[in-house]
């Protein structure tokens, strides 16, 4: 599963980094990331955010042609039991939610305070040495 904070560092990074490295294993199909409801429209909101973009290489549609390509690999994932881990982030609650009904390997993030017991939680970096 991939956070939202990854696609966007990828997007927006001038160089090739971790986070374009982990978004181009996605699209290659060496990774296969989850997706569901609630991290489909996380990454559309925040994909179509012209401020956030200002400096990005990629024009709105190039954006939206990307999120399509990474939607086009995902798992989509139906939760049908919902409950609240309770993370210090309520926002990050839905992407525990995913993982456990997904039964993912791994969250892949830059944001280091999500935890969660059973989950691997993993930086970009990390992801793509397991990769190697």
């Amino acid at each position: 599963m991939i956070d939202t904070n990854v696609l966007i560092g990828a997007v927006l990074s001038q160089e090739g980094g971790d986070n374009r490295r982990v978004l181009r294993a996605c699209l290659e199909g060496r990774v296969r990331p989850l997706v569901g409801q609630a991290l489909s429209c996380e990454y559309e909101d925040v994909m179509s955010r012209e401020d956030l973009f200002r400096r990005c290489p990629l024009s709105a549609g190039e954006r939206s042609d990307l999120l399509d390509a990474l939607l086009s690999v995902s798992e989509w994932v139906k939760i049908y039991y919902s409950w609240r881990p309770n993370l210090r982030d309520e926002a990050d609650n839905h992407l525990m939610e995913l993982a456990v009904a997904g039964a993912a390997d791994w969250i892949v993030t830059n944001n280091t305070s999500v935890r969660f017991p059973g989950v691997r939680i993993a930086k970009p970096l990390e992801l793509l040495k397991e990769l190697s």
